[in-house]
């Protein structure tokens, strides 16, 4: 009977082709621009984040407890190579480099600005960030050559300090000494987000915990994985190894999330707008399907009324409309789901490029050019919902059907 019963849904299904043909392709459409704008919204949250990980946080960092918050310069992880030893032993993560930092006076012969100063290790701190790949005059830090500093460009254009210009930094060292150096500059970097590049100024560690006091510590031990999705691993043995350390009352590990919690709450915002959004796209879906199936009752109240009449029962005629609406939407969800997934994947591969929105998209470190993410999450959810407003669509004529009088429905 089952069999029966799919059959006479396939035919009565394409008793009208033209309306079937319009139903089907606004399901598809839907399921389409839901495959694809959710892809796309995943892949531009992941590049969000890859492009803020890549900058001043990474994917996760160890500090001293409460120092997030704080900024004191006197809350640091002591002895920072068993540290950057247990995360290096990790096979989740692709790189790792300690950081030190203070706020300090820049001066030059003519002028003097506030900014942060912060202590890295040259060659560990190019496999962490692109901050090499950022220098726009000069050249970058070298590894052993002593009182060479990096400001931005910003700063550097304040100051007056081309490269090779001496800088005086003054500031408070970590047991509350003055901290005093004279610097080199050797190059300036631009980052494209001018808060960043007015403020900044990068030391070689070493030169760095000479002048502030730190007696070999940092302040973060900032460690990048292979992929975010490594995040929630990674950052759970690293509490693991601090712990056996019996260093996890001093020490914390914060994950990109934590780090940067105005990042991860813009996200959760685009992502409620976007729903919202998907939300409308269905009901207008679901008003074409209802249209539909409310004309095939309309219009076949006398076949019903006969078929009642003759011994089939109303709800094997309820189960057979639902199950044309069923065929219906399979077909549609899977059309779009093929078509969502060809256009999803060819902008995969190749990108969007926003070549009017380059300026705009520096300033918040990000790309030109963004490339969608195709996932069996993002097909599942936007065939779910598709499939689902569908199927409570349908409720409501099947239920009509159901509820027909033999007598009434053939006088109609």
């Amino acid at each position: 009977m089952f069999s029966l019963d799919v059959r006479m849904a396939w035919r009565n299904l394409w008793r009208n082709p033209r309306r079937s043909i319009l139903t089907l392709a606004a399901i598809a459409f839907a399921t389409l621009l839901l495959v694809f704008m959710l892809s796309w919204q995943f892949g531009s949250y992941e590049t969000m984040i890859n492009a803020a990980v890549r900058g001043p946080t990474g994917h996760l960092q160890v500090q001293a407890r409460d120092y997030h918050e704080k900024r004191e310069i006197e809350m640091v992880v002591d002895d920072p190579g068993a540290i950057l030893a247990l995360a290096e032993a990790l096979p989740e993560v692709a790189a790792v480099t300690p950081r030190a930092v203070a706020f300090a006076l820049a001066a030059s012969d003519r002028r003097t600005y506030g900014t942060a100063v912060l202590g890295i290790d040259p060659e560990r701190e190019n496999r962490v960030s692109e901050l090499k790949k950022r220098v726009r005059r000069g050249d970058y830090l070298a590894a052993g050559a002593a009182g060479q500093a990096l400001p931005g460009d910003i700063l550097a254009t304040n100051l007056r300090a081309a490269p090779g210009a001496e800088v005086t930094l003054l500031g408070q060292g970590r047991d509350g000494s003055v901290a005093a150096t004279a610097v080199t500059v050797a190059g300036s970097f631009r980052s494209g987000q001018d808060v960043i590049d007015r403020a900044t100024l990068y030391l070689r560690l070493d030169d760095f915990q000479e002048t502030f006091a730190m007696a070999g510590a940092v302040h973060q031990v900032v460690v990048v994985g292979r992929s975010l999705d490594e995040v929630p691993r990674i950052k759970a043995a690293l509490q693991r190894g601090i712990a056996a350390l019996g260093r996890d009352r001093e020490l914390v590990v914060l994950d990109w999330s934590e780090l940067m919690p105005g990042l991860l709450q813009s996200i959760q915002l685009d992502l409620v707008s976007g729903f919202i959004f998907y939300l409308i796209l269905i009901v207008v879906v679901a008003f074409s399907i209802l249209n539909t199936f409310l004309m095939v009752v309309l219009e076949r109240t006398r076949e019903f009324g006969m078929l009642i009449a003759i011994g089939v029962t109303p709800g094997r005629l309820s189960r057979l409309l639902l199950m044309e609406s069923a065929v219906m939407t399979f077909l549609g969800l899977l059309a779009g789901i093929l078509l969502g997934s060809l256009v999803t994947w060819y902008y995969q591969v190749h990108g969007i490029e926003f070549s009017g929105a380059a300026e705009m998209l520096r300033q918040f470190g990000l790309p030109e050019r963004m490339y969608p993410r195709l996932s069996l999450l993002s097909i599942a959810v936007g065939a779910g919902l598709v499939f689902v407003i569908t199927a409570l669509t349908a409720l409501y004529p099947a239920r009509r059907v159901k509820r027909l009088s033999p007598l009434e429905a053939m006088k109609g």
